[in-house]
């Protein structure tokens, strides 16, 4: 019995992938059942359960499949020799479970309504909109800083712990639910992640675990970036699976939240993918554009480059190569550089709107 639920098991993965490709083709009936239907009463019903708790629980999942993987390799590696094929069964039995596991738990968020036309906006720009857009964030960030208090050469070190950061975080969410329901967070399940070090070393912010539904912050960032980073996991964790969605939410929710310093880190964080965007058009104008910034927070930028700089190591292009195909194989077709529809989705929205 044990071997004939293994083998169709086995067979189910091709079939799921399949399925999977004809699903793609259908966003709208994702979003009306999925991401809009079944998912938000999951995903409540997890942060729920694993929110209350002050330690990842998903980090310790995760350290026992290692431990349960490491003692079915030594159970079994004699075989390897004399059944090879029954081998081969069971580890696709066991990729196919944890594969659907994944979709149903969060990943058939990867084949919803684009987060463009569920918000109604459009999904392309002009180079002088975003020269536009641009210019209003440099003069809105530069105008901020001096708000706070600070000179312009000043490096601005917002004065929260990770902890409260966290709670503020979900201010933005619930300004931000009066102009779309649909992007409404709570309960709150955001944590430091056991595993910063790792995550560092890879070349990772955070991430969302799909089989607890917490939110997991690299804890090691002491930048501007952490609390844009906590509101980015937490648009994953409402059903966002794009990371280009999930920055533009993250965005979002950082400018709405009533603190002043919050809003600095929002709106810094937003600038600093516009002037990018700007440097792949045209390089001239962007040293320009880079002499309108405040020093101090370029001085920022610098810190988080250093921070990045500092775990450079040769695992960290393997790992940015696998999560590339990772989004490519998950109906993201640009892999990484599909971040930049980021820019598309801020140039459309703040067009018309005071920033």
């Amino acid at each position: 019995m044990q071997r004939r639920t293994a083998l169709i098991l086995a067979l189910l993965l091709p079939i799921q992938w399949i399925f999977l490709q004809i699903l793609k083709n259908f966003p709208e009936f994702v979003e009306r059942h999925y991401s809009l239907g079944f998912y938000p009463m999951l995903s409540k019903v997890s942060r729920y359960i694993f929110g209350w708790v002050p330690f990842s629980v998903g980090d310790l999942f995760y350290l026992l499949i290692a431990l349960v993987t490491i003692r079915w390799i030594y159970k079994n590696f004699y075989r390897l020799r004399f059944e090879p094929f029954r081998v081969f069964v069971d580890i696709l039995a066991a990729v196919s479970v944890v594969y659907f596991m994944f979709h149903i738990l969060w990943a058939f968020n990867y084949y919803r309504v684009p987060l463009h036309k569920s918000l109604q906006l459009e999904s392309d720009y002009t180079y002088e909109e975003l020269l536009s857009t641009t210019n209003r964030f440099i003069e809105k960030s530069n105008a901020m800083h001096r708000e706070l208090g600070y000179a312009d050469s000043t490096k601005i070190d917002l004065p929260f712990s990770q902890k409260e950061m966290f709670r503020k975080s979900l201010n933005g969410y619930k300004n931000l639910e009066n102009e779309f329901p649909q992007l409404a967070y709570s309960p709150r399940s955001i944590k430091k992640s056991g595993w910063s070090l790792g995550l560092t070393y890879m070349g990772y912010s955070g991430y969302l675990n799909p089989f607890s539904g917490e939110g997991q912050v690299n804890n090691l960032i002491k930048t501007y970036k952490f609390p844009v980073v906590a509101c980015h996991e937490e648009a994953h964790q409402i059903g966002y699976a794009a990371e280009n969605e999930a920055n533009f939410i993250a965005t979002l929710a950082t400018l709405h939240n009533d603190d002043l310093y919050i809003q600095y880190a929002g709106y810094i964080f937003t600038l600093r993918y516009l002037i990018n965007e700007v440097a792949r058009n045209d390089e001239e104008e962007y040293y320009r554009l880079l002499k309108k910034i405040n020093p101090g927070i370029l001085a920022s930028y610098k810190e988080m480059r250093d921070f990045w700089e500092s775990y450079e190591n040769p695992f960290e292009t393997f790992s940015k190569v696998f999560w590339d195909n990772f989004l490519k194989a998950n109906n993201q077709s640009a892999g990484i550089m599909s971040y930049n529809y980021m820019v598309a989705l801020v140039v459309n929205y703040f067009e018309e709107r005071p920033l």
